[in-house]
C-alpha cells in the first residue's frame, strides 16, 4: 500500500481519503492485467472503509460512518459487514424503522441473487424490533 495511504487511514477520515477510497482503479479500460489489480484495490478499498466507518461509528460520527459504509456497498453488494454497520448507525440514532427496512432489503436482496439467509450476527441487530 502506498505510504501516503497508509498515513491518511491512520490519521483517520478526510473527505481527501474518502475520494481516493471511492475511486475505481482505471475506469474504462478492459486489459486483462487489470482484472487482478482491481480486484486487488477494490478488497483493499473495502477493508479500508470499513475500518474507517466502525472508527467514525465509535465517534459517533453517525454521517461520515454511514457514507463508509454505503462506499462499501457499492463496491460489493453483497458484503454483510457495511449493511450491520448501516444498520447498527440508524439503531445508535434511534431511527428503527430506517435500520428495520434496511435490513428487510438486504434479506430481499440475499433472497434473490443467492437464496440466502443474513447471517445470525446480521439477525440479531433487529431481533428485538421485528414483530412477531
Amino acid at each position: 500500500m502506498d505510504d501516503d495511504l497508509n498515513r491518511e487511514l491512520l490519521a483517520g477520515w478526510s473527505e481527501d481519503l474518502f475520494d481516493k477510497l471511492s475511486r475505481q482503479l482505471l475506469p474504462g479500460w478492459s486489459e486483462d492485467w487489470l482484472i487482478m489489480e482491481r480486484e486487488r484495490w477494490d478488497h483493499l478499498r473495502v477493508y479500508a472503509l470499513e475500518s474507517l466507518a466502525h472508527r467514525c461509528q465509535m465517534a459517533q460520527d453517525y454521517l461520515h460512518a454511514l457514507q463508509m459504509a454505503l462506499a462499501v456497498i457499492a463496491i460489493d453488494p453483497i458484503r454483510e459487514t457495511a449493511h450491520r454497520i448501516v444498520i447498527e448507525v440508524h439503531l445508535a440514532e434511534g431511527n428503527v424503522a430506517s435500520a428495520l427496512k434496511r435490513y428487510h432489503d438486504y434479506c430481499d436482496f440475499l433472497r434473490q441473487e443467492l437464496n440466502v439467509a443474513p447471517s445470525p450476527q446480521m439477525t440479531r441487530l433487529v431481533r428485538d424490533l421485528i414483530p412477531t
